[in-house]
């Protein structure tokens, strides 16, 4: 069965796109920890990301990075966080977290209440910046 991500992938579940290329997908969480919260995700399924292959997971982190630096200069955000946790969704995946002060919480369990309005702006801002 397809995993959430899978489906999101492909278009049948709606997100709040950033960018995709051939191999890799990035979209909001909906569950942020703070604004601009992203996951990035390989188009391949695979559970754990320490079961990908070299080449998948290298350019997970390589595309992972151009997001991240995305974020940081469509938010203003000084850095982006980097959380691999992997035990929700049996889909290998990267949370990229925008850290907007020093000593800000990054715990997965601590959500950010944004408006749909505002995911879309996000998503469109943070998409603009990205240089793939």
């Amino acid at each position: 069965m397809a995993s959430i991500f899978t489906k999101i992938i492909q278009g049948e579940i709606p997100c709040f796109k950033i960018v995709e290329d051939e191999n890799y997908f990035s979209f909001l969480d909906i569950n942020p920890v703070s604004e601009g919260h992203t996951l990035v995700v390989p188009k391949i399924e695979v559970d754990y990301i320490f079961d990908l292959d070299e080449d998948t997971l290298k350019g997970l982190m390589i595309f992972s990075k151009k997001v991240a630096l995305g974020i940081d200069k469509a938010l203003g955000a000084i850095r982006t966080g980097v959380i691999v946790e992997g035990m929700e969704v049996p889909h290998a995946h990267v949370h990229l977290v925008p850290i907007y002060y020093d000593g800000q919480p990054m715990s997965l369990g601590r959500k950010t209440e944004i408006t749909k309005e505002r995911m879309q702006e996000v998503a469109e801002l943070i998409s603009k910046t990205v240089e793939l």
